[in-house]
């Protein structure tokens, strides 16, 4: 008995390093990601800051930049046309999703029919969240959450019926009501810095490597508020457990 119970401690000690290293360099379960990171030589424009390794193709990081994309339809001009300066960290912020293979300790699953999988609570850099909302507290929205709600009969997101067109900084007074609003806590505001190891960066010099890489490896190593651990090697590790016993 003794002899059994050494080798299931030794079982569970391994899947859960297997577990922390899984989440490393992987790409989420959702509507374009490949189903492994990878090099991609041709990102477009702002993408390319994950061509070295990359959960998106050429042509998903090219359609990131579009105004009304194929990848989800979503038209950000929905309140008249949004500023280029606005814009831009809404691109980035499609970037840093459909490419960062860093993201795996914020996996969760989704409840949508369009993906398997979403990220929860990616502690996003304060510089990162509040240059997006100061860039963007002069356009324009009718919606607090854009991933629900929407006037879709036209194939392309509408304001619901009833709705009001607002400047961004009364729809989100604060930097920490966009960016963890506007997704249903994807992001988690932080007042983390760039370069401390600690929070996500949408915006980094691809020169000096990918700082997010760390970021991943310490959050995997130490863990999260509300972090799942990975679905596949849990079950992996349940079945070996009983199986013991």
């Amino acid at each position: 008995m003794a002899a059994r119970w050494a080798v299931l401690g030794l079982l569970a000690a391994c899947m859960a390093s297997a577990a922390k290293e899984s989440v490393l360099n992987m790409c989420m379960d959702a509507k374009h990601h490949k189903t492994k990171p990878g090099p991609e030589e041709a990102l477009h424009d702002q993408c390319v800051l994950w061509k070295d390794n990359a959960c998106c193709t050429a042509n998903t990081s090219m359609e990131a930049h579009q105004d009304q994309s194929y990848l989800y339809n979503f038209n950000w001009n929905h309140c008249g046309v949004m500023p280029d300066k606005c814009k831009q960290h809404f691109i980035q912020d499609t970037c840093l999703y459909e490419c960062s293979p860093n993201l795996g300790p914020w996996i969760d699953q989704a409840d949508t029919s369009w993906r398997r999988e979403r990220i929860l609570n990616v502690p996003l850099c304060k510089e990162d969240c509040e240059l997006w909302w100061e860039d963007c507290k002069d356009a324009i929205t009718c919606k607090e959450n854009w991933h629900k709600g929407w006037n879709w009969t036209s194939g392309t997101n509408r304001c619901p019926r009833g709705s009001t067109c607002q400047l961004f900084k009364y729809v989100f007074p604060r930097p920490a009501d966009l960016c963890e609003k506007i997704w249903s806590n994807s992001y988690k505001y932080t007042t983390e810095h760039r370069g401390g190891g600690r929070c996500i960066q949408m915006w980094f010099d691809p020169a000096n490597g990918n700082p997010n890489v760390a970021v991943a490896k310490y959050y995997a190593q130490n863990g999260r508020d509300a972090s799942p651990a990975p679905r596949a090697v849990l079950l992996l590790l349940l079945a070996a457990l009983l199986s013991l016993l």
